[in-house]
């Protein structure tokens, strides 16, 4: 994933901006009859557009030299004038509406389509992309499509109709005059196509600084209490400041270019429309034109130079979309190595009296992608029978941890292979196989909603009585219900109303209520204090009961009752047994244990 973004990113920068913007369409398609009639609507308002001059001309030409006394015929010249009126008006705001509501809806569209492809990813995506960027492209990057699909391309094909329309009115009002500025105009084309060019390059770079200082701001804000422990704000808020002034420069850079872009079309277009005025004045004076022709020749060219003048501005709209559009596109169309696979095979049931399933890792060779040259697992096999209970023990780096992950199939093995009850893991759809799983964490995750929700996540149609059953269970019913609003509390973002131990038993409530086969514990009781450690781990003892259950612990008294205890190093398993077998044999347990009661400590984490 990592090495594979970057290609994508450059093939797409070296399509035409046209192309890009037509990863759009899919989004679009779905609601064809609003466009249908957002473009019927648009055509209706050029064409009311075009018709003002020629009745101009009319008026002119034979509305102002009627006889004095008679004015009907001037009369009903200017009632068609504001017919026209009323036709443009109309067809404008309704065109308004209709790719207003198409902006708005394409955009929510976009936003849930990439949501959810992050979702779907592995954490090995996650390695190499920041949260805070992908949180800017769903903010900063839709809002540019929005004004593109919802304003800019509305407007961009009402200029191109106005223009077109515009020019071949002029040929039809003057053939002479048409082709002169038809040659003007064509060197307003060059400055267009070659700084358009530049535009879109710094809108990208502009694009990506804006989600550099999104990032780094993401980051720094979840960690403010480490932030301030280290008495860092002063240098964070440089860091930020140089973030935001180097993204401030980009986008200076780009806004000139823009600005200089406009300045030249608008000065070439009107200089232009003057050189062939002052031809077409030259005309009427010598009678080969009459002044209505000119007046009507005059609104065409304005019209038709005014289209031109805004559609550089949409053009430039439409660079920044393009940008913006390609870093959605590379979110859109990222790839999860982990996935489920085509036609997966039924979950394998586990057995009426033994609820736990059986586990067999088998040959397992594994590196993280971001760091390949290193083993986290070589040649792993571990076979787990049904109910039993597994502690995973040893230094940190040795491997615990990505044994847990290789069971959730965050990761895929690059060689052997897991099988849950006969079946490989990789046959299963992944929401069968996790649903299968419980895990409690060592980084505790608490999200920004009450206590009971926090604990139903494990369950979500799970009723409020089993909810409170799973905390008594957790031991975390006696705190919750001192909460100011019980278990209606809200625990503030990541649980920081709550304390390591509060969230840990929440945590733990969570896998509870789950009541899967499997439980996975990470350092499940490492913030808590001796009594609640002791009341949690009774509580675990009983949810461990006909699971199939891992542990992974430091502190060794926490697994001395486990069934089996594989003490692990440098991604092998050294030794097993339990835990007198394991100290009779004097190896690496009997001295992570010498050092552990002998109070001497051990910083360790994995």
């Amino acid at each position: 994933m990592t090495s594979s973004a970057p290609e994508t990113t450059e093939q797409t920068q070296s399509k035409p901006t046209i192309a890009t913007l037509r990863r759009l369409v899919p989004f679009l398609a779905p609601y064809r009859n609003r466009l249908v009639l957002a473009f019927v609507f648009l055509c209706i308002a050029a064409a009311s557009t075009l018709f003002v001059p020629a009745a101009f001309r009319e008026l002119i030409d034979h509305g102002f030299v009627q006889k004095a006394g008679s004015t009907g015929r001037i009369d009903l010249y200017f009632l068609g004038l504001f017919g026209v009126a009323c036709v443009l008006a109309l067809s404008t705001a309704a065109r308004f509406y209709m790719v207003s509501w198409l902006g708005e809806r394409v955009v929510a569209d976009i936003r849930t389509a990439v949501y959810t492809r992050m979702l779907e990813q592995s954490p090995e995506f996650f390695e190499s992309t920041r949260t805070g960027e992908v949180l800017s492209r769903l903010t900063t990057d839709t809002t540019l499509i929005q004004t593109v699909v919802g304003t800019s391309m509305s407007m961009g094909l009402r200029n191109v109709f106005l223009f077109i329309g515009g020019l071949g009115m002029l040929a039809a009002t003057s053939l002479k005059l048409f082709v002169i500025t038809i040659g003007l105009l064509a060197f307003v084309v060059i400055p267009i196509v070659t700084m358009g060019r530049r535009v879109r390059k710094l809108s990208r770079a502009s694009q990506d600084r804006v989600a550099d200082s999104s990032a780094l701001a993401g980051e720094i804000l979840n960690a403010m209490p480490t932030v301030q422990a280290f008495t860092q704000e002063a240098i964070e808020a440089a860091r930020f400041s140089e973030s935001v002034e180097s993204s401030f420069f980009t986008a200076l850079r780009r806004t000139k270019t823009r600005a200089w872009l406009t300045s030249i079309v608008i000065t070439l277009v009107f200089g232009a429309v003057v050189f062939v005025l002052w031809l077409g004045a030259n005309d009427v004076i010598a009678g080969t034109m009459t002044p209505g022709t000119l007046a009507a020749f005059v609104l065409y060219a304005v019209i038709a130079a005014g289209a031109l003048g805004a559609l550089s501005e949409t053009w430039g709209d439409a660079q920044r979309a393009a940008g913006a559009t390609e870093r959605l596109i590379e979110l859109l169309d990222a790839r999860s190595f982990v996935s489920s696979p085509a036609h997966p095979k039924p979950l394998p049931q586990t057995s009426t009296a033994v609820k736990g399933a059986a586990i067999h890792l088998e040959h397992l060779q594994f590196h993280y992608p971001s760091r390949p040259d290193t083993a986290a697992l070589s040649d792993y096999s571990l076979s787990i029978a049904p109910g039993e209970t597994i502690a995973l023990v040893g230094p940190s780096g040795a491997g615990k941890s990505t044994v847990f992950q290789l069971l959730l199939r965050f990761y895929d093995a690059q060689a052997g292979r897991i099988l849950f009850n006969g079946v490989s893991i990789t046959d299963l759809a992944l929401t069968d196989l996790r649903s299968q799983i419980g895990i409690v964490p060592q980084d505790t995750v608490i999200f920004s909603a009450d206590a009971l929700e926090n604990i139903r996540y494990g369950k979500p149609d799970a009723t409020e009585a089993e909810v409170i059953a799973a905390a008594q269970a957790a031991q975390a019913h006696g705190f919750i219900e001192r909460l100011p609003q019980g278990y209606k509390t809200y625990l503030g973002e990541r649980g920081v109303r709550l304390s390591g131990g509060q969230r840990q038993r929440i945590a733990i409530a969570r896998a509870i209520l789950k009541n899967p086969p499997v439980l996975l514990l990470d350092e499940a009781t490492s913030a808590l204090d001796a009594e609640s450690e002791y009341a949690v781990q009774q509580a675990l003892e009983a949810a461990m009961q006909h699971r199939t259950t891992l542990v992974i612990a430091h502190r060794l008294a926490t697994v001395q009752k486990a069934d089996r205890i594989v003490v692990m190093d440098n991604g092998q398993i050294v030794e097993t047994g339990t835990h007198a077998q394991l100290i009779n044999q004097n190896g690496l347990y009997a001295r992570l244990a010498s050092m552990q009661f002998g109070m001497a400590p051990i910083a360790e984490e994995n």
